[in-house]
């Protein structure tokens, strides 16, 4: 039997999501494989995380080459990878709060990227004058990962409608980030 590895870390990564301290045996019995077979495409719980890790930042790339945030204002921008992101905000809630992630010297340079990414739609956004010029690009951004995580926790656990997703985290965001008149 061939398995599909990308398939076994989307079945880790929607497992981990909802319970992060699942054991290896959990995610074998979640992908429908034995713990030998997971153990000889992942050695450990770090080396899946690892990979979850590149499959996150994979997709975290892909939402925002979608969002198309260079285009049309930045509110905007953001609305459009609030909704990118949607699909994978799961993953990327479980992936922000693992800790071994962003521990020492080795953070991986895709988070990088895509920070940088993301805190130049926020400051374009500041550019344009549409939002606080009092909160650092790198704050917002932060921001946006947590309420992204949150509002993907809130969604699996019922406390907020799936269809509440976009609305409710670009509204809190905005709300919050945009500038005053009388700034």
């Amino acid at each position: 039997m061939t398995v599909d590895r990308e398939q076994v870390l989307r079945t880790a990564a929607a497992l981990l999501s909802r319970k992060s301290t699942a054991t290896m045996d959990e995610v074998a019995r979640a992908a429908g494989i034995g713990r030998a077979t997971l153990h000889r495409h992942f050695a450990g719980r770090d080396a899946l995380v690892k990979a979850l890790e590149q499959l996150g930042i994979q997709e975290f790339e892909v939402s925002i080459d979608r969002a198309r945030l260079d285009e049309g204002t930045a509110d905007d921008g953001l609305r459009r990878l609030v909704a990118e992101m949607e699909p994978v905000a799961e993953l990327l809630a479980f992936l922000v709060t693992e800790n071994q992630l962003f521990e020492g010297d080795q953070i991986n340079e895709g988070w990088s990227r895509l920070d940088a990414r993301v805190s130049a739609l926020f400051r374009r956004g500041q550019e344009q004058g549409v939002f606080r010029i009092d909160l650092t690009p790198a704050w917002l951004t932060e921001a946006l990962y947590g309420l992204i995580g949150t509002c993907a926790w809130a969604v699996m656990d019922g406390r907020v409608a799936k269809n509440d997703f976009q609305y409710m985290i670009a509204e809190l965001l905005l709300g919050g980030a945009r500038r005053s008149v009388e700034q």
